[in-house]
């Protein structure tokens, strides 16, 4: 079983993430960016947009194991393992396929990546027992709002009870958006059926 899975933020300041999202101030411009194991800030400033899914992922091993390496760690060791690219037209977050292979290597956690995650498929691994990364448009945030798109953010999917979906998101900047339940049709909505499931 999975402990209780505890939210992560993928900056190191969460009290800063309105500003930062919906604000002027930079990304990079956070006084605790030590906390994240960055070596400096300017490579915290680098890479802090981008670890929505390592915080998911420190996530799921946090509710392993009550521990689990800080972000940058994580990061660099998917790096290594090409889970990350920074060539020309590549990705800019996280490549799904040899994260997967980084987790199971490296952290001893099966990850599944799914390319037809819609909501019977979601539900069914939740019911399975597994945390799911998913895909989401990062206006969840604001699910009032229509998505202008789909995808471009990870989100930790929980759980589902009575037709709403519990998801952990990292980039939360009010409390009902970082640990959040939604509607199902709603999440579905900035969904982008796509993700990774994660068995223990």
């Amino acid at each position: 079983m999975w402990r209780a899975v505890p939210w992560i933020t993928q900056y190191a300041s969460a009290s800063l993430i309105a500003d930062m999202t919906y604000g002027t101030r930079p990304r990079g411009d956070d006084p605790r960016w030590r906390e994240s194991g960055a070596p400096d800030q300017e490579t915290y400033t680098a890479w802090c947009s981008r670890w929505c899914g390592m915080a998911c992922f420190r996530m799921a091993l946090l509710a392993r194991d009550g521990t689990a390496p800080t972000l940058y760690e994580l990061a660099m060791g998917g790096l290594e393992y090409g889970a990350y690219s920074d060539e020309p037209g590549s990705p800019g977050g996280l490549i799904y396929r040899p994260f997967a292979a980084y987790a199971r290597d490296k952290h001893g956690l099966q990850a599944e990546v799914i390319t037809d995650l819609g909501p019977d498929r979601l539900i069914a691994e939740l019911d399975a027992g597994r945390l799911v990364i998913a895909s989401v448009h990062p206006e969840i945030r604001r699910p009032r709002h229509d998505p202008p798109g789909t995808g471009g953010h990870l989100v930790l999917v929980t759980g589902h009870d009575n037709g709403q979906v519990t998801f952990h998101n990292p980039s939360g900047h009010v409390p009902e958006a970082v640990v959040a339940t939604l509607p199902g049709p709603v999440f579905d909505r900035f969904a982008a059926h796509r993700g990774i499931a994660l068995r223990r």
